[in-house]
């Protein structure tokens, strides 16, 4: 199988089509682009015309959304011909998925949602994994999610849990580190503890992003994963940490609802550049 990433330790973006203008006349900070598997599974056309042509300046990340991982039922198996279609395609750098669930029988619900961290768990997540990586011929990278509640029955620790599920199946891990500070927010952990716990060594890619803030009904802060707007000051200093920990890797700037104007990304990307830089000059 392939390595954990062939994508350079510098700024992305997901890729969006109304920016194919812009970024392909000036990228700046941009070195790689991350499209959704599920917006490009369809043949020919437009978006995939302008995706080959970016593939053909950029490192691509495929990052799925619908292959439903932690569910209780067998992969789709059509969903993951198309997948596998889509990637011998594309040839992307990297493939990664979510360590959630988003289907029940017959049914796809519009949403990532959490699974018990359990040894059953585990084991139905890991024979997923197996599945995927035998049929798309690569190591995939798995998610972790953002939580808005905990499971009783959880006999591990999320950072723990992944570290055993990438042990046992060779796969490596995305890190989003938005959804681990919306996690702790949510939860009441100290975000540095859990990045302090992860097995950086398995991480081949770094997610940050938007979230939105509310309060539950008892008055506590909640933290929405929304992805539609810029990246909060506390994100970027969790990235900071977990790049002085990791060493440069790959850092995506996620930004998928109410888009913004192509320099407003452009800018967090150059954010996300500033925090690489740093961390280069601390090593």
């Amino acid at each position: 199988m392939t390595d954990l990433t062939r994508l350079p330790a510098a700024p992305g973006v997901g890729y969006k089509p109304q920016h194919f203008t812009e970024i392909a006349a000036d990228p700046g900070p941009v070195r790689w682009i991350e499209v959704h598997a599920e917006n490009y599974m369809g043949d020919g056309g437009r978006p995939l015309a302008q995706l080959r042509a970016l593939s053909e300046r950029f490192p691509v990340s495929v990052h799925g959304v619908g292959l439903s991982i932690g569910g209780e039922g067998r992969l789709d198996p059509d969903h993951l011909a198309r997948l596998a279609h889509l990637v011998d395609w594309l040839n992307p750098a990297s493939f990664s998925e979510h360590l959630a669930w988003s289907t029940h029988d017959s049914h796809f619900l519009n949403d990532l949602l959490p699974l018990p961290y359990t040894a059953a768990t585990l084991s139905r997540v890991c024979d997923h994994i197996d599945e995927v990586q035998a049929r798309l011929s690569r190591r995939m990278l798995l998610e972790n999610p953002s939580s808005y509640l905990a499971f009783a029955e959880s006999t591990w620790s999320e950072p723990d849990f992944l570290a055993e599920i990438a042990r046992r199946t060779g796969c490596g891990l995305l890190l989003d580190v938005n959804n681990v500070f919306v996690s702790a927010t949510n939860l009441g952990f100290a975000p540095r503890d859990y990045i302090d716990a992860f097995p950086l060594d398995r991480v081949g890619e770094i997610h940050v992003g938007g979230h939105d803030a509310d309060t539950d009904d008892a008055g506590a802060p909640l933290l929405i994963d929304s992805h539609g707007a810029p990246t909060a000051d506390p994100v970027w200093s969790l990235l900071g940490h977990t790049l002085g920990r990791a060493g440069p890797r790959p850092v995506l700037v996620e930004w998928d609802t109410d888009v913004p104007d192509w320099p407003v990304l452009a800018a967090e990307a150059r954010r996300a550049e500033a925090a690489l830089a740093l961390c280069e000059v601390a090593a």
